[in-house]
């Protein structure tokens, strides 16, 4: 793990020490065993829905991608508030207006969200987000979110990512 990962084994196996004693000391990790506990402690194979805000290019892009269901995550519900939008459907899933969305996330217990909106809309749905019981957001928006410590966000710039890819060119 530590030469596919480039994480030392001491490392590894501190932070595996986290979650419980998972292989033997001086032998290493049976594989399978490994596999099956963590995915137990990561929830794989538990289905989660997910709700998804603005429906431009990325979030359009996002609900036609294939690789979500097979990891288990479903979009449930989907929001924008171009009037244009708002009833047609993308894929079968249909597009709700954003006035509507707290009550809904409330309403379907959805504790996931990703955002796809512009920078100068992304604090606003954040924070209807989390006043709808979302606690783990997905933003793609250029821009850190303000949140409470109990919510986590992650933050997908591409702009970066490429950024950290051209440190490997040289």
């Amino acid at each position: 793990m530590s030469e596919i990962t480039g994480i030392n084994s001491s490392q590894i196996r501190k932070d595996f020490s986290y979650f419980g004693a998972f292989g033997k000391r001086g032998v290493g990790y049976p594989l399978f065993g490994l596999t099956e506990q963590l995915k137990e402690v990561m929830r794989a194979g538990q289905k989660w829905d997910v709700a998804l805000v603005g429906v431009g290019n990325i979030g359009t892009a996002l609900l036609r991608y294939k690789g979500f269901s097979k990891r288990g995550f479903n979009i449930k519900l989907v929001f924008d508030n171009d009037v244009s939008k708002i009833g047609t459907k993308v894929d079968n899933i249909k597009i709700q207006d954003i006035q509507k969305m707290e009550k809904c996330l409330k309403d379907q217990k959805i504790n996931i969200g990703i955002i796809t909106v512009p920078a100068e809309s992304a604090q606003e749905v954040a924070y209807k987000m989390i006043g709808g019981g979302v606690r783990s957001i997905l933003n793609f928006a250029p821009i850190n979110i303000k949140h409470p410590p109990e919510v986590s966000i992650k933050h997908i710039d591409i702009a970066i990512e490429l950024e950290k890819l051209v440190y490997y060119l040289f």
